[in-house]
């Protein structure tokens, strides 16, 4: 990869991050231990978008993007099925279109292969930067390394995963074992409702779950203590005319009535990126995909709701323990920037919680959510600078699904850059550049 060309003519000291969801906190908490004064900036509290109601699961070893070669025999289900795990709604939306078009431009093998090896090394980095972060904020966020289960209802499909599993250890990913039905109920006993509806599964016993809206909380908390500026409310840079550039640096971003200056710019906006890019004269190419969780209290009984992280293939839905709650995840729309909770799409939801673990999910304490996730169309996210915008700013966007699992690698290897831009303004050598390319 080639380095980045320098972000300013003076070392960089002061960073605004611009979004305050996981993705962005993880990067003020990256930057203030590597040594920058950093500001956040967020018109809603820590944590209020994408982070807060997500799958929980932190999957570093299962990365496959979405844009795969079999999206092209599903697709006239994806337009017309209106019970689709991944339904594409249609919008008189240039940014839709041109995105989907991306998307289907990179369903193909070897394009599928690449992102893969790409976000594998991502996730391994976000692993043990995690790692660092909890242990060094000692965050309270019902963390737990049980291990996942990815479920198959086909012979074909547990073909085609255990294919994934080996390209993914030619690459050098985490460990992963394929099992027989009757080994996976072994790990996780509480499938046992649902085993007719599986033939095997792929476990990988280092994956890990918690809950990211509470470590949001905790990082909020944690920041602000160790002198992070926070300023919340106010919407960052809603017009061109909100935003002061001299030359080809940025120089202030306003929020509300306020003007924030900043040696250096970090966008962390999640689906708000693109639009602030495009006030720039940039572009990134980042679109909503929307999701739902509900969120159920589970039986105090062992053995009824899951201790294991479990992905059901079939049905692209996701369950994640968080102490005596159980996340329950999934679907995926190409709809637009829409947040309304779909009474349909939650009841789907819930009928898939009650089919997979029956005795878990038969209850009413139930809480729904609806968010956007921002991704690219090759699932890889867009980290360092971006051609056209200025050069002192720098993009964390782009995680997608992935956003919880890759935050903190993410936050990494943007600080690497800074921390770069810092040692050419004192004329010392510096590593190369370890940004992802854009999708």
């Amino acid at each position: 990869m080639q380095a980045a060309p320098s972000l300013s003519s003076t070392a960089p000291r002061r960073v605004a991050v611009l979004g305050a969801g996981i993705v962005g906190l993880s990067t003020a908490w990256q930057l203030q231990r590597d040594g920058f004064e950093v500001t956040v900036i967020d018109r809603a509290r820590p944590g209020q978008g994408a982070s807060f109601g997500n799958g929980a699961q932190l999957s570093y070893a299962y990365v496959q993007p979405l844009a795969d070669p079999s999206i092209w025999a599903q697709l006239p289900k994806l337009l017309f099925s209106r019970d689709s795990a991944f339904s594409l709604r249609l919008r008189l939306d240039p940014q839709q279109w041109a995105w989907g078009l991306r998307f289907l431009a990179a369903c193909r093998a070897d394009v599928s292969a690449h992102s893969t090896a790409e976000l594998l090394r991502l996730a391994e980095e976000s692993r043990e930067a995690l790692q660092r972060l909890l242990a060094d904020t000692q965050a309270d966020c019902d963390f737990q390394a049980s291990g996942k289960l990815v479920m198959f209802g086909s012979e074909a499909s547990f073909a085609a995963a255990r294919r994934q599993m080996d390209l993914q250890r030619r690459l050098g990913g985490a460990e992963q074992h394929a099992l027989s039905l009757a080994e996976c109920l072994q790990v996780e006993p509480a499938l046992a409702g649902s085993g007719a509806q599986h033939v095997g599964g792929i476990y990988t016993p280092g994956e890990c779950a918690a809950d990211c809206a509470r470590l949001c909380d905790a990082l909020h908390g944690v920041l602000q203590a160790r002198g992070v500026r926070f300023v919340i409310g106010d919407r960052v840079g809603g017009s061109a005319g909100a935003l002061r550039r001299e030359g080809d640096r940025l120089v202030a971003v306003q929020a509300g009535e306020r003007w924030i200056e900043a040696d250096a710019f970090v966008a962390a906006l999640g689906t708000g990126v693109a639009a602030f890019a495009r006030q720039l004269g940039a572009s990134v190419p980042v679109y909503p995909l929307k999701g739902y969780s509900l969120t159920l209290g589970v039986p105090d009984a062992p053995g009824l709701a899951p201790q294991v992280s479990i992905t059901d293939a079939q049905r692209k839905v996701v369950f994640a323990r968080l102490g005596q709650r159980l996340r329950v995840a999934g679907l995926a729309e190409l709809a637009g920037h829409d947040t309304t909770l779909d009474p349909r799409r939650v009841a789907q939801l819930r009928r898939s919680a009650r089919e997979v673990f029956p005795l878990a999910c038969s209850g009413n304490d139930v809480q729904a959510w609806a968010g956007l996730r921002p991704a690219t169309p090759t699932a890889v996210p867009i980290l360092g600078q971006v051609a056209g915008a200025p050069r002192n700013l720098l993009f964390n966007a782009g995680q997608g699904a992935l956003g919880f699992t890759l935050a903190a690698g993410s936050a990494q290897r943007v600080s690497h850059l800074l921390q770069g831009a810092v040692g050419r303004a004192r004329g010392v050598a510096v590593s190369r550049s370890v940004a992802v390319p854009a999708a």
